[in-house]
């Protein structure tokens, strides 16, 4: 299938605002979300694109917010999977259906809630070098891909350019509030927990997630996106082995790739070979068909 780099409506206008990998269309009440095919890693946008990517992140979205939503409440209202869509005021083109959903507003806070049930990414690189993991204290001798005893809350700031740097606590606290603070770190734990079990039934072990949170209605609720391939780390059960980096359904494929590549990290990204476009694409299609037991909807 083709690949959407960018997204466009010309009946309605431009986007209001591209991210990294989404185009946010502002429909006034409300927004519509394109999720595009485009990746990131290390804080660059790469110039290669993974077909099918943004319809399982839209599609893997949907099925967590409708699934968590007696949880925690979220901006999620419908996907979008055809021409005419209830609140849109214009025809959706083909190339959005699927990867494309109706949210509801929301006054977003300003960080990322990274909740981690294993030792992986970050926390182990603190860990071998500190003892602890990006502030937690750890017992001694665990190893790259251990269980954690208790799922870590450790947020980061939400930076527009550049990096995400670690928070403590006290700093989300200083930062939203004490009692905001108590309620994304209570939500963002409710929901890692709940998905980690589903996650299980499914032979699938999600290792750590990050979620964002804002207000509607005065209400602190999930937004954005939902424990999909670019913000979490999917393990096989089956061949689950702690003692080194684990095979995975998501991103960390890409990141391993550039990290082989010589790529110093710094703009402008190196364009991805077809091979390592053809597998990124597989694991993202896999990780929405264990995860959900559906195939995810693509349209040409």
């Amino acid at each position: 299938m083709e690949v959407l780099l960018e997204s466009t409506i010309p009946e309605f206008g431009p986007p209001s605002h591209r991210g990294k990998v989404r185009d946010t269309y502002d429909l006034g009440d409300h927004l519509l979300f394109v999720a595009t095919d485009r990746i990131s890693a290390y804080d660059a946008v790469l110039p290669t694109g993974i077909p099918g990517k943004g319809a399982v992140l839209t599609q893997m979205s949907a099925w967590w917010f409708e699934a968590t939503k007696a949880v925690v409440p979220n901006h999620f209202l419908r996907l979008v999977d055809g021409p005419r869509v209830e609140g849109v005021p214009f025809a959706v083109p083909k190339e959005l259906w699927g990867r494309s959903m109706v949210v509801r507003k929301a006054q977003r806070l300003d960080l990322e809630c990274i909740m981690r049930g294993y030792l992986s990414g970050s926390a182990w690189e603190d860990y071998k070098k500190t003892g602890r993991a990006l502030g937690f204290r750890l017992p001694e001798g665990l190893r790259e891909s251990d269980m954690l005893p208790d799922p870590l809350f450790t947020p980061t700031t939400k930076a527009d350019t550049g990096h995400d740097e670690p928070m403590s606590y006290d700093q989300v606290v200083q930062l939203i509030g004490g009692d905001a603070a108590n309620v994304v770190r209570i939500r963002s734990g409710a929901v890692y927990r709940y998905a980690m079990e589903r996650g299980r039934e499914q032979g699938i072990i999600i290792a750590d997630t990050k979620m964002e949170f804002g207000y509607i209605d005065g209400e602190i609720c999930l937004i954005d996106e939902l424990l999909t391939p670019d913000s979490s780390r999917f393990w096989d059960m089956a061949t689950y082995a702690p003692g080194g980096n684990q095979p995975s359904f998501d991103k960390q494929y890409v990141r391993d790739w550039l990290t082989g590549s010589g790529w110093n990290k710094e703009p402008p990204a190196p364009a991805l070979p077809p091979e390592v476009v053809q597998r990124t694409a597989e694991k993202y299609v896999e990780a929405y068909r264990r995860i959900t037991g559906q195939e995810v909807r693509l349209w040409p």
